[in-house]
């Protein structure tokens, strides 16, 4: 039997590098596993729209966490604040585009597919009688605030003021 220990493993840290318009660009021979999981649950958190996942977005914040995570580049704060706009300055000046064909394409493969099948799972649980139970308990807190907002703030006054104004509308005929 062999013992771990004496392999003397460790994860690899390499980079290799490509120039870009007179900028050595380094990019990860190997994204750490914890790294993976966070570019694919971040990407589709961002993504998800009035519950599905939109697949422009879905495009958007994967390829900008690859740049992110695979890459030396450092962003501002500033420059993260629009990620749109970053994102497009990155595309139509073929920066991005250079970074993805430097990233091991087996590797990209794999993240892209492991993306899709959780955006599924999530789809398939959130169509699920268990996901919309879950779905309807954690509205419910939001819905129960939202009415007692309503009820709060209720002016009977108000309301036969708006009864009165129906009424006149209607040719002072019931409503």
């Amino acid at each position: 039997m062999i013992s771990f220990a004496n392999m003397k493993l460790k994860p690899i840290t390499s980079v290799h590098e490509f120039e870009w318009n007179g900028n050595k660009i380094e990019i990860l021979d190997y994204l750490p596993i914890e790294d993976k999981y966070d570019l694919i649950m971040i990407t589709l958190q961002k993504s998800l729209e009035e519950g599905y996942y939109n697949p422009i977005l879905i495009d958007k914040y994967f390829h900008l966490n690859l740049v992110y995570l695979y890459t030396n580049i450092n962003f501002t704060e500033k420059q993260r604040e629009d990620e749109s706009k970053l994102y497009d300055i990155l595309k139509s000046n073929g920066l991005m585009d250079a970074i993805i064909a430097n990233i091991d394409e087996e590797s990209y493969n794999e993240l892209y597919v492991w993306m899709d099948e959780v955006k599924n799972e999530m789809v398939d649980y959130n169509r699920s009688a268990s996901g919309l139970i879950k779905n309807i308990i954690t509205d419910m807190p939001k819905q129960a605030e939202a009415m007692k907002d309503i009820l709060d703030n209720f002016d009977p006054k108000k309301y036969q003021e708006v009864l009165n104004f129906a009424k006149a509308a209607n040719g002072n005929r019931d409503i």
